[in-house]
């Protein structure tokens, strides 16, 4: 049996077990492994690549719209978590404490941090005084710990990485602005940067993050028509402010409370991109996050030349792409299922009698398309084929999800739907979180998020019949 032969039947197929074919992914392309921490996950070097290109792609983007990075303790003292109830009561079952320091009891219990507002607003309190403080764009990247019951590697971890945003503005119109602006970019940054087709819109009360007036969402959905929350924005009014006394003198001289907002995108976006674009041949993965974007195989490498022009051609497009070359004395079929596995946008093939043609073949990863290119036209062609593959791959997202999209237009229809179809079903609802949690008992579906387009005057709530207030996309989710 052929070392490609013993990679494909090492992953299940994802039409016969979606989860199990998940965990085969992760698995084989060397994602993760367990660790000795029971719920905790340990990235390997791979996947840490791929972090870390989503960490500077999103970075980059922060820090051209004004905002810096910070770095706030891992340790939250418990009173100062409690003195906001909601935030609290929103995270207490996650929460790991900290009680003995050494072989010393502590005096007061720290929170290993599930999410940081507590520690901004409490740094913010000291360092805001005047308008002209205003407003405060920071970021950090950090990990988080949230005790979760069951787990999956990337999607539900107790440890994760991510990155939070908390800013503080003057008006609620700037911080309004600054969460659908920051909405905005986390959106094109799922289909421009991972190919990711996303819808935008609010969360129900029920489901808005605990402490926010408003949080804002971009949902997508997996190929098993599971919908991923991939980003959130969050508007905090001035609730925050008050209850720690986060104040500034405005140009009137007058004091005034400021207005809050924070904001993450965490390291389940690398499970979203293996949900999304994987096949049953391993990772497919967009150029951007890619971590070897080309990778070259010589063909009969034993042979006078291979190995020297396939170094020369490496030596080239390394200046412009993150390039391997697999000079190992392993056959080129297992290089093959190798590179496929681990989603490599492009394979370039090089062996004598393309170094007499003075070409190579270029093989892309999502339809296996092999194309002769001349050596001469290498440079030209490379980045329109990786442009054009990362065009496919939001394509192909974006016509499975339209595939599984269901807008249903009677009570009868919109719970069949919910119950027997996989993906997202947009129906009418009233806004009452019983008759919500009415839809999450019956199915399983959970609301994720409210469209901006109006219900009628004759639209009544699927649930309960009584007028509807909105329209709301539902969907089982990971």
């Amino acid at each position: 049996m052929s070392k490609k032969e013993k990679l494909v039947k090492a992953i299940t197929s994802r039409d016969k077990d979606f989860s199990q074919w998940y965990t085969d992914i992760v698995t084989q392309a060397e994602l993760s492994s367990y660790s000795a921490v029971r719920g905790c996950m340990v990235v390997r070097p791979y996947a840490t690549a791929m972090w870390e290109l989503i960490r500077d792609n999103l970075d980059r983007r922060f820090k051209e719209t004004g905002h810096e990075n910070v770095i706030m303790p891992m340790f939250i003292p418990e009173s100062l978590l409690q003195k906001e109830k909601d935030h609290v009561d929103g995270f207490a079952p996650e929460v790991a404490w900290v009680t003995y320091g050494g072989e010393e009891k502590l005096s007061e219990r720290l929170c290993v941090r599930p999410t940081s507002e507590v520690l901004f607003c409490d740094h913010y309190s000291d360092v805001i005084e005047s308008w002209r403080d205003l407003p405060k764009l920071y970021n950090q990247w950090v990990s988080v710990v949230r005790w979760e019951k069951s787990t999956r590697p990337f999607l539900r971890t107790r440890e994760f990485f991510w990155q939070e945003g908390h800013t503080a503005h003057a008006s609620a119109e700037e911080a309004i602005k600054e969460t659908r602006d920051i909405l905005d970019l986390y959106a094109n940054f799922f289909e421009e940067t991972l190919a990711i087709p996303v819808i935008k819109g609010v969360k129900t009360e029920s489901e808005k993050f605990a402490g926010a007036e408003t949080t804002y969402t971009v949902e997508s959905m997996m190929y098993d028509g599971k919908a991923l929350q991939s980003g959130t924005s969050h508007y905090f009014g001035d609730g925050f402010a008050r209850v720690f006394n986060i104040q500034y003198t405005d140009r009137d001289n007058q004091l005034q409370y400021v207005h809050q907002t924070s904001w993450g995108v965490s390291s389940r976006s690398i499970g979203g991109i293996i949900m999304v674009h994987g096949d049953d041949d391993g990772l497919v993965l967009p150029p951007a996050v890619a971590p070897i974007q080309i990778a070259i195989i010589p063909v009969a490498q034993h042979k006078e030349g291979v190995l020297e022009k396939a170094a020369e051609i490496h030596q080239l497009l390394k200046q412009s792409y993150r390039v391997k070359l697999d000079d190992s004395d392993r056959m080129p079929g297992w290089k093959f299922s190798e590179y496929e596995m681990k989603g490599v946008p492009l394979r370039l093939e090089i062996g004598p009698r393309d170094i007499e043609n003075n070409s190579c073949v270029l093989v892309t990863r999502d339809n296996r398309e092999k194309i002769n290119v001349p050596l001469n036209e290498l440079e030209a062609r490379i980045p329109v084929l990786l442009t054009e593959y990362r065009q496919r791959l939001f394509d192909k997202a974006k016509a499975h999800r339209e595939a599984h999209f269901y807008t249903a237009h009677s009570s009868e229809e919109f719970f069949d739907l919910l119950e027997n179809k996989a993906g997202f079903v947009k129906g009418c609802w009233c806004g009452s979180a019983d008759c919500e949690a009415e839809v999450k008992e019956r199915t399983g579906a959970t609301s994720r998020c409210i469209t901006e387009d109006k219900t009628s005057s004759s639209d009544t709530c699927y649930v309960c019949g009584k007028p509807a207030s909105c329209n709301v996309i539902w969907g089982k989710a990971y």
